[in-house]
């Protein structure tokens, strides 16, 4: 990833930039099927490996289950899936990138799996573009804009808006029904 981002730098002429002043806000990018993505670098917690989840009966095929963060429960979510883009196999540069999410008065954190991380750059809020409206059956809402990269086109994303709607179990709720998982394949194993 270094050498990458270290011969592409100089293409950046507008949009996305390495440095940093006030009319900029820095985004954390990333790859989804050969596309670039980008999320606030202030949502973002940490930067993991895949790891196996706690399966959840009954989630969306898009919420691949939780894992337990240091004491929090934490919901992760297929954004290939939630986008409806192609699955793939995890391998060796999928991460899950564990981000703070509003929803209504509270903040959750949630998990999305990625194909890969490719770099943070302040973004002059002048370059961001609208997205292209598609019509009303099409919503959008979750996509802040769009800028350049070079000739690649990196789409900036409202995590809020993105995972804010998500209808996911209360950690409590979640946390007892892994108990009760793991309480149930304890007696099969005994059985």
């Amino acid at each position: 990833m270094t050498e990458q981002t270290q011969s592409m730098q100089p293409q950046y002429e507008q949009g996305i930039k390495q440095d940093n002043d006030e009319d900029s806000q820095q985004y954390l990018t990333f790859i989804m099927a050969n596309e670039e993505y980008g999320v606030e670098i202030l949502s973002v917690q940490e930067i993991r490996g895949w790891e196996s989840t706690t399966v959840i009966p009954n989630a969306p095929s898009h919420v691949k289950g939780v894992i337990n963060l240091r004491g929090t429960i934490v919901p992760i979510i297929d954004l290939r899936q939630r986008f409806g883009i192609e699955v793939l196999d995890y391998g060796a540069t999928t991460v899950v990138i564990v981000v703070k999410v509003a929803m209504a008065n509270e903040h959750k954190v949630i998990g999305i799996v990625v194909d890969a991380v490719s770099d943070v750059f302040s973004v002059n809020n002048d370059d961001v573009r609208d997205a292209p409206n598609f019509g009303e059956d099409t919503d959008l809402s979750f996509i802040k804009g769009l800028t350049n990269a070079g000739e690649k086109m990196v789409i900036l994303l409202d995590i809020n808006r993105l995972l804010g709607s998500e209808i996911l179990p209360e950690a409590e709720q979640l946390s007892n029904l892994i108990n009760t998982l793991d309480a149930r394949q304890q007696q099969a194993v005994n059985a």
